[in-house]
């Protein structure tokens, strides 16, 4: 008798010690202070990131062959007034379709000439002064002897960059690696004698600008002159939000769908997308069912005289590894409520399980089934799979064009109130609300 009470005590106690050990683990303690880890530390070179800078903003890699050569941006500039096409794009409109520009590089003759409208801003020929000036953003325009505009490229920059609006909207001082946000691609397309570009796709220009014009601000469709898919299976257009070009450190998938590392994407995009001269050699694009139009236009294996692009691609990495993303202002979160929020990300809602390390990036591709969406873009790329997005300066989106690939979540509340779903989180509203606030805090 005396051994079964010893024994039921002894059970007793053991269910005791771990019904308060349950409770204790129940119990973290929440920190006083919001702990961000550092950005990954890259040991760049000075020398090829300032040779990086100069490319980024404003070497053109040869690609006044397709602006200048076959779509004649630079007739469409100067208008049929001045010995182009068209009505030519002053400053006014070319403001309004996203266009930027540089106001460290005005002369102060310019500045006091905007400010109190001695300038005619809705003249063409006022913008071909900026281009003489080097200050339109991501647009390169080479003059001659007699300061006539002879032919126009455009940079990294020109979706890449934007401005602070220091001056006034659109004009103000660089931030290069931000998002164009205000980009309007599509109306940029429309604007030049784009039959060329109807042609690839079969279609006659009223139908292609009726297309492209209906992209709006901040999307572009770089694989639609290779699989000629206008639009998704739902109806909506095949877009996808320009991406950042900062944070890039510690980031191997830095496309979302992965197509390959930084500097494969730059000569993908800068030989196939912006027509720039330059080799490029993928035979995943040889493939006549998925890249129909590649495989037409020969794009899987590109060859010229002179390669434009290579020699610049060293360099460019070294500037776009050294952008930053941008760090929030403190009072633009509840600095409670994210400290709330970080314990969710790394306990409840196991974001960490993804979006890992310095980087909040796991490196890893995932299946569209992994993370709850439809494989339309995925489809699109060899890998057939999203990356994991990183999370530093994702607070900038908020003010942009939509989060994840295409848009598809206008705000960072609808990410959360989707993954709660998809995994069946059960968080509550409050908790979704944290997980914002810390998202917001990166």
């Amino acid at each position: 008798m005396k051994l079964r009470k010893t024994i039921f005590f002894l059970m007793l106690f053991g269910i005791s010690t771990v019904f308060i050990q349950c409770k204790d683990d129940d119990l973290i303690p929440i920190p006083d202070e919001l702990v961000i880890p550092p950005p990954i530390e890259l040991n760049l070179d000075p020398a090829l990131v300032a040779e990086g800078k100069e490319i980024f903003r404003h070497d053109t890699f040869g690609s006044e062959a397709q602006w200048t050569d076959l779509l004649e941006l630079d007739k469409a500039i100067l208008g049929a007034a001045n010995g182009g096409f068209g009505p030519g794009l002053d400053p006014t409109t070319a403001l309004a379709v996203g266009l930027k520009v540089d106001a460290e590089v005005l002369p102060q003759a310019v500045v006091d000439g905007i400010t109190d409208g001695s300038i005619d801003l809705t003249d063409p020929m006022t913008t071909v002064a900026l281009l003489d000036l080097d200050a339109v953003v991501g647009v390169k325009g080479s003059f001659n002897e007699n300061k006539k505009l002879t032919s126009v490229g455009i940079t990294c920059a020109l979706c890449h960059s934007t401005v602070d609006d220091s001056f006034t909207s659109g004009i103000g001082n660089r931030k290069d690696g931000w998002a164009n946000t205000d980009l309007n691609v599509g109306a940029i397309l429309g604007f030049v004698k784009n039959a060329p570009l109807a042609d690839i796709l079969s279609v006659d220009v009223e139908t292609f600008n009726s297309v492209v014009n209906a992209w709006g601000p901040g999307r572009f469709a770089p694989t639609l002159l290779m699989d000629g898919k206008v639009t998704k299976p739902n109806g909506e257009l095949a877009t996808l939000v320009i991406p950042p070009a900062y944070g890039l450190q510690g980031i191997t998938h830095e496309t979302y769908t992965g197509w390959g590392e930084v500097s494969y994407w730059n000569r993908f995009i800068g030989v196939l997308v912006m027509g720039g001269q330059g080799n490029f050699s993928d035979q995943r694009l040889n493939d006549p069912e998925k890249f129909p139009l590649a495989v037409e236009r020969g794009l899987f294996d590109v060859s010229v005289p002179v390669d434009m692009v290579d020699s610049k691609l060293e360099g460019l990495r070294e500037y776009q590894l050294s952008i930053l993303a941008p760090t929030p202002d403190p009072d633009s979160y509840d600095e409670t409520s994210a400290i709330r929020g970080k314990i969710l990300f790394e306990g409840k809602a196991n974001c960490i399980s993804c979006h890992s390390g310095r980087a909040f990036a796991d490196n890893i591709l995932h299946t569209p089934e992994e993370i709850g969406i439809d494989d339309f873009e995925a489809k699109r790329s060899p890998t057939e799979m999203y990356r994991t997005p990183p999370l530093r300066g994702v607070f900038v989106k908020s003010n942009g064009n939509g989060f994840f690939h295409d848009g598809r979540f206008a705000t960072l509340n609808d990410v959360v109130i989707h993954y709660n779903d998809h995994f069946s989180l059960e968080l509550s509203n409050q908790e979704q609300d944290d997980l914002v606030e810390y998202l917001k805090a990166l």
